[in-house]
């Protein structure tokens, strides 16, 4: 009876760590979504929203890791279990970068505040983020279904954000070529694309991450990449 009471226990606490860590996703996903659409309305209030909003996705990252710590001290986890608590701490901080980037994008916002859209540029980058929010649904729900299958897919999705990035990149140099004056918003426009870029390998090794879970091994062969820049700055803004 004891033995079926602390087994129990631990699936209960396992289940809390995943929900927890689906209502982050949930909420990384809005910042996204909510992160392009101040930029293509150039909306101060909604920008200083996602940036004051970043303050949440990191404490729930804390909360997150200190639950799965307290799980590994008290439950001391073996085998698929322990890789259970393991991806969840993983896959967390892919989220929590995932916010990063979100506010950063937001910061780019104030910047652009007085500029107008180059090219049709904001809505070629919402396009982009919306593929890495579907990603980011998607490998989470990977995980939760424990399908690698879809996972699989999900990563090898990645190589269609890069080919994207690659596109906007050249269009903004282009811009940039074409009239001196569109360098300084071209930029900040890049440094944009790059984040959101960034945000899909997060999504990707998010993915793996239930292939892990799933197979007990990381994939293999080498991840599709298909960005072809030879510039490939961060694009981050000071926090």
């Amino acid at each position: 009876m004891t033995s079926q009471h602390i087994v129990s226990s631990f699936d209960r606490d396992l289940e809390a760590l995943q929900a927890r860590l689906m209502k982050m996703g949930d909420q990384v996903e809005k910042a996204i979504s909510r992160a392009l659409e101040a930029l293509e309305t150039r909306d101060l209030k909604l920008s200083e929203e996602v940036r004051q909003g970043d303050r949440v996705i990191d404490a729930m990252d804390e909360e997150i890791k200190a639950e799965a710590a307290r799980v590994l001290a008290l439950r001391a986890p073996a085998a698929s279990d322990l890789r259970t608590v393991l991806s969840v701490m993983n896959m967390c901080s892919h989220l929590e970068r995932c916010g990063d980037y979100a506010k950063n994008i937001a910061k780019r916002t104030t910047v652009l505040i007085d500029t107008t859209s180059i090219g049709g540029t904001e809505p070629a980058l919402r396009r982009m983020a919306h593929m890495v929010e579907q990603m980011l649904a998607d490998a989470l729900e990977a995980y939760i279904q424990r399908d690698a299958a879809k996972a699989m897919e999900v990563r090898d999705r990645d190589l269609e954000v890069d080919q994207m990035y690659n596109t906007l990149f050249r269009a903004l140099l282009t811009h940039m070529m074409e009239d001196p004056r569109n360098i300084t918003a071209c930029m900040h426009l890049h440094f944009i694309a790059k984040n959101i870029e960034r945000m899909g390998d997060h999504a990707t090794s998010i993915a793996e991450q239930t292939i892990y879970l799933v197979t007990g091994e990381m994939p293999d062969e080498n991840r599709p990449k298909g960005d072809t820049t030879a510039y490939n700055p961060q694009g981050n803004l000071a926090t």
